[in-house]
């Protein structure tokens, strides 16, 4: 009897240290992918849009590495994606870091300019070799995912009246003028741009950016829970937020198409 007390206790003692270390390696493992996936992102990158210049070509990297050069290459990559997209008779957003503005266009031509009152982007995309991320950035992103804290096609259904005695005039408030405005518009490539509204004054705005932000968090630990437990590295994904004014915000993200395309000047 004596026997069975003793060890009862030490078999839960030698369970917590088994679920522990388990536990442990685990995080261990999971950090290790996690900060593996950048690297990877990068190299993806570089296979599919670095340039291959000749062996032992000084002369080439010296034209590479010149400010000029990159200047005129950052013109011409966003110029060739403008063109890109004005063939395609829909309207497009074109985002320049540069003079932080974020414009919607048709043809070419600026229908709707914001500036934007911040911005961040992934060490990736501004410390990566800027000759494969400008080989990247000559062509446009395109859309395939959105999360957003609107409506992209608001509806308002409302019962037409028999005649004017049965009208009622409209009495609930116009809550589209005040919601907050965030989203995240995901490129096929799986680069990621945020557009967060500017105004941050009232506790809901606040609030909502907060719940925002971890929804998309948790989303991406998810998935990155998912790789890890088949031993693949997480998916990275580079970035870019933003803020712009809430009017202008909810303006360009009603007004892309669902599939729209995207050309950004760094």
């Amino acid at each position: 009897m004596e026997t069975e007390i003793t060890n009862k206790p030490s078999r839960q003692k030698v369970t917590f240290i088994v679920l522990i270390s388990i536990i442990s390696v685990f995080i261990i493992y999971y950090s290790i992918m996690s900060m593996t996936s950048p690297v990877r992102k990068l190299e993806e990158i570089k296979n599919k849009f670095g340039s291959k210049s000749a062996e032992n070509n000084e002369v080439d990297q010296r034209i590479l590495m010149d400010s000029t050069y990159l200047k005129l290459l950052k013109e011409k990559a966003f110029l060739q994606s403008r063109v890109l997209m004005a063939e395609t008779d829909s309207i497009y957003l074109t985002i320049n870091l540069a003079d932080s503005t974020a414009n919607l266009e048709i043809c070419g031509v600026v229908v709707h300019k914001a500036k934007m009152n911040s911005v961040k982007t992934s060490q990736i995309l501004v410390k990566g070799n800027e000759n494969t991320i400008l080989s990247m950035l000559a062509s446009p992103f395109t859309i395939s995912h959105a999360f957003a804290t609107i409506k992209k096609e608001p509806l308002m259904i409302k019962m037409a009246p028999k005649d004017t005695s049965e009208y009622k005039p409209d009495i609930m408030p116009d809550t589209s003028i005040t919601e907050p405005v965030n989203y995240i518009l995901e490129m096929k490539g799986g680069i990621r741009i945020y557009v967060y509204q500017e105004e941050n004054v009232k506790f809901n705005d606040r609030m909502s950016h907060l719940s925002f932000d971890i929804k998309d968090k948790l989303r991406d630990t998810w998935s990155a829970l998912k790789n890890v437990a088949v031993l693949k590295v997480p998916e990275y994904h580079p970035f870019i937020k933003l803020r712009l004014p809430r009017t202008d915000a909810k303006i360009i993200f009603r007004a892309i198409p669902k599939n729209g395309q995207i050309a950004v000047y760094s």
